[in-house]
């Protein structure tokens, strides 16, 4: 029995390295996959911020309009619309005030959005880096394993 457990070693040596070898293959294309999917997560996420922003521009936009026609309609009452500037400079300034507001949410949606963006480059990233690092591995312990056969058969 001893002398074909010797004669199998140099096979069950390779063997055990194979199968090692290909768990850690396996492992890298798992972390790989799980951080494309973390990525994709993650940009959705930012498209999801980026609606959200339209929204509130839209909001914004509507409470700009509803204030408006009800400061025109008190304006009308009390003054000469024709005829009065400073109406005219409040809805001016009403509009500019709109416009900074609706900036301000663009702008910070769009450093959202890169913030997002980078990320997911960064998970994608880690992953493929987790892969290859697996193939490396991989490679070590075919490497290793050859070795050992070698060792044995000799």
């Amino acid at each position: 029995m001893p002398a074909q457990f010797a004669a199998m070693l140099p096979y069950l040596l390779a063997g055990s390295s194979a199968l090692s070898a290909f768990g850690q293959i396996s492992a890298g294309k798992a972390q790989r996959d799980a951080s494309r999917l973390t990525a994709f997560r993650t940009e959705t996420e930012g498209e999801l911020n980026k609606a959200m922003a339209v929204q509130k521009a839209n909001a914004r936009r509507a409470e700009y309009d509803a204030a408006t026609y009800a400061n025109i309609a008190a304006f009308s009452v009390t003054r000469d619309m024709g005829r009065d500037r400073s109406v005219e400079a409040f809805l001016r300034k009403q509009q500019e005030v709109l416009a900074e507001d609706i900036k301000r949410v663009d702008t910070q949606a769009y450093f959202e959005a890169g913030k997002y963006r980078a990320a997911a480059a960064t998970e994608l990233r880690r992953g493929q880096n987790a892969y290859k690092a697996s193939l490396i591995s991989a490679i070590g312990t075919l490497g290793s394993g050859a070795y050992q056969y070698a060792q044995v058969r000799t």
